[in-house]
């Protein structure tokens, strides 16, 4: 059987061409075609589905604020039309193969997603080549899109919990492109045409800074073969240098913005390493013991102890770049100065007071634990690995990354609260 497999392979690699990279470690095979797209492929013969994420680095991070939410709406026009079928035709095509196809666009990447049964793979990879290759962006859909993400930018300004993440973001990143949603602005959406659109399409769909990845009950040596075909003959290219201007120093703002609801939000933030930097692992501990699920401290304290809250958590999100910590409490109106002030008192505690081992313990299996479950699809699966090849640390990072947080400590915990959480900045939305 093993024979076989080996043989298999040495069949695919024959079809690729000679300046091709390969590779396989712990069940996951990689190659890299010589126009630079980068092909990962995870056999897992467990149910007959396959899944594939196809990674571009693309995303806010590549936009200025006259293009902002160039990079989704993009995506959005791809599963819209290519040059053999219209966008109800494309899904239509996908449904028949037991699966469905979407796009969409990101902070650090923008992806193409699909699954289908496994008999049907070579012919969803097909869809996807063309999807990804061969788009129309036809002008009369342009202007359909673009109105409809006009519109949900629009719903976005009317719900307190996203104007708060919207303005802490724009306090903390400042002319930094991490500084608005991937939506985009509606003032930068409602500008944009179908020839910015092509435009922008010609400079980032590069092969180089692209990654497919497939996971599924497939076998990779006739993945890689029909990959080579389908996507070998796209042109090499290189995408523009990026200049990306630096977050604002840090300093302690406090804003309040009035917006009609029901409840007030108290967003509470600094900035924090990207998820390559060594306190990324303490800093997400850190974030769970404060914020992660029904274990934490706001949780605990904040809504079930002092009834401060009817929601609350902590995010530290995994981006290339410099990243951000919020803390987030809502509540009624009439309880903000008493919960902005519980909420600062934990942020405080983390710093001054060495957290208990087991906290340490229960944080360390909650952030293990989420990571664990958000893989466990063969979707999931494979846009972790591409995710990890796009960023230039393989797919193998997670793993090291669990092992790292195994690794956590209290004294751990401590250091990056007293590093990061010294000076914050505050943004209040609540009604009138």
């Amino acid at each position: 059987m093993m024979h076989r497999r080996v043989l298999a392979l040495i069949a695919a690699l024959a079809l690729l061409t000679p300046t091709a990279v390969f590779a396989e470690t712990a069940g996951v095979t990689r190659s890299r075609l010589a126009n630079g797209l980068t092909v990962v492929v995870r056999e897992n013969a467990e149910a007959p589905v396959v899944a594939y994420s196809l990674l571009v680095k693309m995303g806010t991070r590549t936009e200025t604020p006259d293009n902002a939410g160039i990079s989704n709406m993009l995506q959005t026009m791809l599963v819209r039309g290519t040059e053999k079928m219209n966008g109800e035709q494309i899904a239509a095509a996908a449904d028949r193969m037991g699966g469905s196809i979407d796009a969409y666009g990101d902070f650090d990447y923008s992806e193409i997603t699909a699954t289908a049964l496994s008999r049907n793979w070579p012919q969803m990879l097909e869809l996807i080549s063309d999807v990804a290759f061969r788009p129309t962006i036809p002008d009369g859909t342009v202007r359909a899109v673009r109105d409809f993400i006009v519109r949900q930018i629009r719903n976005r300004g009317e719900k307190p919990f996203d104007v708060a993440a919207d303005q802490m973001r724009a306090a903390l990143f400042g002319t930094n492109p991490y500084a608005w949603d991937p939506l985009g602005r509606r003032e930068s959406v409602e500008r944009l045409t179908r020839d910015a659109l092509v435009a922008y399409y010609q400079r980032q769909y590069v092969p180089e800074q692209m990654v497919l990845a497939v996971s599924g009950d497939v076998k990779s040596a006739e993945v890689l073969a029909q990959v080579q075909r389908l996507f070998g003959g796209a042109a090499a290219g290189k995408a523009p240098a990026l200049s990306i201007p630096a977050p604002p120093p840090m300093a302690a703002t406090r804003a309040v913005l009035v917006v009609p609801g029901a409840q007030a939000q108290i967003f509470v933030a600094t900035l924090a390493p990207p998820f390559t930097h060594p306190d990324y692992a303490p800093l997400k501990v850190m974030t769970a013991i404060l914020g992660g699920g029904m274990a934490s401290r706001f949780f605990s304290d904040l809504r079930d102890k002092q009834a401060l809250a009817y929601s609350t958590g902590a995010q530290y999100p995994a981006r290339l770049d410099t990243s951000g910590f919020v803390a987030i409490l809502g509540t009624a109106p009439a309880n903000v100065p008493k919960a902005e002030a519980a909420l600062r008192e934990q942020l405080a505690r983390i710093q001054n007071e060495p957290a208990s081992a087991e906290e340490v313990a229960v944080a360390r299996s909650y952030v293990i634990g989420s990571q664990a479950m958000d893989r466990r699809t063969n979707a999931r699966q494979a846009w972790y690995l591409a995710a990890g090849e796009l960023a230039g640390v393989s797919h193998e990072f997670f793993d090291t990354y669990v092992a790292n947080v195994k690794k956590v400590t209290s004294a751990d915990v401590q250091r990056v609260a007293r590093r990061y959480l010294g000076v914050l900045r505050t943004v209040i939305v609540q009604p009138q």
